[in-house]
């Protein structure tokens, strides 16, 4: 499926906004906006391939998400263990390699070796790459990185002169990804809280007020059609 031939977002990142709002408004608990957006999720990783994305990369906790009820977290941590335990086959049966990224030492353990399972068992898929950011934050990241390359100069592995744009994108959590093309965000907000800041220093931005739960394959066409409509300059001048 393809939206015209003009050349669409090669990596699509999305801040899945809009969860507990959705289940809110219909009088429900929160978790019920959290397993309404698990199906999303499943919707728009089908649609983006059909529309030749390469790279999907989901915000499904940050950081931050920890100051959260315990229960909510608590229910968010069992979500995703039957999302990966319910989604497995399909995944590697459609060719969606899955991968996470973010500190996962916090979450429990048992979950920790579902993602590994996850991640070894769809490695070589190729179809398209689903990156999950759990524990992310970009912040941290960059520190990361930071503190990676400082450690390699003093171990006198890396000269400082060595320390580039593209050495310190290498030392990042998404070294094996391409910088996002495209950032969206659901729920109504405009702003990107803390996520990938460094890799989206040239994404289109696309805010949408609909709240993730609600997002389906029309939403994902009209993603993927206005960032073809967009002219990216990277600080050039278009024609000169």
């Amino acid at each position: 499926m393809e939206s015209d031939n003009r050349p669409g977002p090669r990596h699509v990142a999305v801040i899945m906004d809009g969860n507990g709002r959705w289940a809110q408004a219909r009088g429900h608990p929160r978790t019920v906006g959290h397993r309404q957006g698990a199906e999303a999720v499943k919707g728009v990783v089908r649609t983006a391939g059909e529309f030749g994305v390469s790279y999907l990369t989901l915000f499904a906790f940050s950081a931050e998400n920890w100051k959260r009820s315990a229960r909510e977290v608590q229910d968010l941590m069992g979500l995703l263990r039957t999302f990966v335990q319910r989604e497995l086959d399909d995944l590697r049966d459609n060719g969606v390699c899955l991968r996470v990224i973010g500190d996962r030492t916090p979450l429990p353990e048992d979950l920790q070796d579902m993602l590994a399972r996850a991640e070894a068992q769809t490695r070589a898929n190729r179809r398209i790459a689903v990156t999950l950011a759990l524990n992310y934050g970009g912040r941290q990241d960059i520190v990361n990185a930071a503190q990676q390359m400082a450690q390699g100069v003093a171990d006198g592995e890396l000269g400082v002169d060595e320390i580039s744009l593209q050495a310190f994108g290498d030392a990042l959590s998404t070294s094996s990804l391409p910088d996002p093309d495209l950032l969206v965000r659901t729920g109504g907000e405009q702003r990107i809280s803390n996520f990938l800041l460094w890799q989206c220093a040239y994404a289109e931005m696309f805010f949408i007020d609909k709240l993730w739960p609600d997002i389906g394959p029309d939403d994902v066409h009209a993603m993927v059609e206005t960032y073809q409509h967009r002219r990216r300059r990277f600080g050039a001048i278009i024609g000169s």
